[in-house]
């Protein structure tokens, strides 16, 4: 069920509620007005969508389907109606923060229900540039589009300042809906903007930070999405706290989903902040490696009264860490420990050649399958580029012809014979190529013989062979006794490739 909620300003009215005892999801909000025919409307017949607040959840969002997911939950039909179900369930929730689709694959297969983009993070890998204001829109927004189309979990992405004034937050919150966001984050700096916790921030109006939160809600209609707006303010830095506060009202006020206050530098000051409108979720950020905000449990975040907590350096700082580590056993002439790295083994199962190859079998035929070993090819190594396909079952191998030279087509010989007569083909093309390949270490590869007129496929086992026209060289070629050597190169690998017409 998507609930709708009450305006902001009854949430002062209910502040006498139990702590966290949530009347109705604060997250599309109504005038307090409409509350008896809202009533109304969510009590009527079970799967109509009256009013767009109330549908049946049957399908997952996207062209995705979580792993995450178990089988007693529901799938849902947008990433921000996934966001705001999370954001209704009891207890606080943990939301590591991503910079590129691989970190966002990860977060997803570590159980997390949900994760933030960084633009500190996507800065670093994007750029390699501090988080200074220097990357732009697009860049967020293209980069926010792979993160999002490689998990199933909703991914609250940081649209820093909106890039503009409210005109340019509307286009930024319309770009971010089309990216598959399920909720973005605005904050009230000027441009340039600053990174959290580091000096030099400020902020605009109350005025301007106020209209673009308006703005950002006005995309949101307009777009008929339901994307959740997370308003976060700077001011506690850049002006002081109780400036701070009066801006978590107000953009609370303005529409706001979920409200953050940055940099808040004790306890007592994250207390005071979750007690303003303390039914409308507040976001806390745990600034791994010395920021100005303590660190806390989630269990001790909950207590004091938040929703969500953002880890916005974890994956990046473990990985820079990683990377400098291996750098250096590599420079004094060792490779990184084997416990410090998974096995190629694990890398393929989380990249998803695993799943890949399985789901390469539905689409398989004949015509793509290079002849077995029964056919012509004799290969003491099948590691240098030979798909899964050749290796196949013994049911697939019976069904490819035992007689490659059927594969013969006439508009082959024409080329060179200047007639349709099939039976026709230059010499050399009755006898058959050897390829073979040594690798740098000077151990030997690939060492394969085909048939030189069935030269079809060659490039799907030999990739560096991709370009060359064999059939040129074929026609070229001489009957030198024991053979003639046609190609003789390395590739950019630093392998040594052969090609010998025997």
């Amino acid at each position: 069920m998507k609930s709708a909620s009450i305006s902001s300003t009854d949430f002062r009215t209910l502040s006498t509620l139990p702590s966290r005892q949530t009347p109705i999801s604060p997250h599309r909000r109504v005038s307090s007005t409409r509350l008896f025919s809202l009533k109304q409307r969510v009590c009527g017949k079970a799967g109509s969508r009256t009013a767009g607040f109330r549908y049946t959840i049957c399908a997952s969002y996207g062209d995705k389907e979580s792993s995450s997911v178990s089988s007693n939950e529901k799938y849902y039909n947008s990433p921000a109606e996934a966001l705001r179900k999370l954001l209704e369930s009891p207890g606080i929730h943990q939301g590591p923060a991503c910079f590129d689709a691989l970190s966002a694959k990860l977060i997803e297969r570590a159980g997390f229900k949900f994760c933030f983009t960084t633009g500190f993070g996507i800065s670093a890998a994007r750029l390699g540039l501090p988080d200074a204001g220097l990357i732009s829109y697009g860049e967020m927004v293209a980069q926010g589009r792979e993160i999002t189309q490689a998990v199933s979990i909703p991914v609250i992405g940081d649209g820093d300042n909106g890039y503009g004034n409210a005109m340019n937050v509307k286009r930024t919150v319309k770009g971010y809906i089309r990216a598959g966001f399920g909720g973005i984050i605005l904050e009230d700096q000027v441009s340039p903007k600053a990174c959290g916790h580091t000096r030099g921030r400020k902020v605009v109006s109350r005025e301007e930070a106020i209209m673009r939160i308006k703005a950002a809600v006005d995309a949101r209609k307009e777009s008929g999405s339901d994307i959740v707006i997370v308003a976060r303010t700077d001011a506690r830095q850049a002006v002081s706290f109780e400036e701070a506060l009066w801006r978590a009202r107000a953009l609370a006020d303005a529409g706001a989903d979920v409200l953050f206050i940055d940099a808040l530098a004790s306890k007592e000051e994250m207390k005071a902040f979750c007690d303003v409108y303390p039914l409308i979720p507040k976001m806390a950020n745990m600034l791994e490696g010395g920021g100005k905000t303590p660190i806390f449990t989630p269990m001790e975040l909950e207590e004091l009264g938040y929703k969500l907590v953002a880890y916005p350096l974890s994956l990046l700082g473990v990985s820079i860490g990683a990377m400098q580590d291996a750098l250096s056993a590599i420079k004094g002439g060792r490779i990184p420990s084997p416990g410090s790295m998974p096995s190629f083994e694990e890398l393929k199962e989380i990249l998803g050649f695993n799943t890949y190859y399985e789901e390469e079998k539905r689409y398989a035929t004949k015509s793509s399958q290079l002849p077995s070993p029964k056919s012509g090819f004799s290969s003491s190594s099948n590691e240098y580029g030979v798909q899964p396909g050749i290796q196949a079952d013994k049911e697939q191998r019976s069904q490819i012809p035992e007689s490659p030279v059927e594969v013969f087509i006439p508009e082959v010989y024409d080329k060179y014979s200047g007639e349709s007569t099939k039976g026709y083909f230059p010499a050399a093309w009755s006898r058959k190529l050897r390829v073979k390949i040594t690798g740098k270490d000077g151990f030997e590869k690939l060492d394969i013989r085909i048939p030189a007129g069935f030269l079809e496929g060659i490039t799907n086992v030999v990739p560096a062979l991709v370009g060359i026209n064999l059939k040129s060289l074929l026609d070229e070629a001489t009957l030198e006794e024991g053979g003639k050597q046609l190609l003789d190169f390395q590739d950019t690998g630093g392998d040594r490739i052969q090609v010998i017409l025997e």
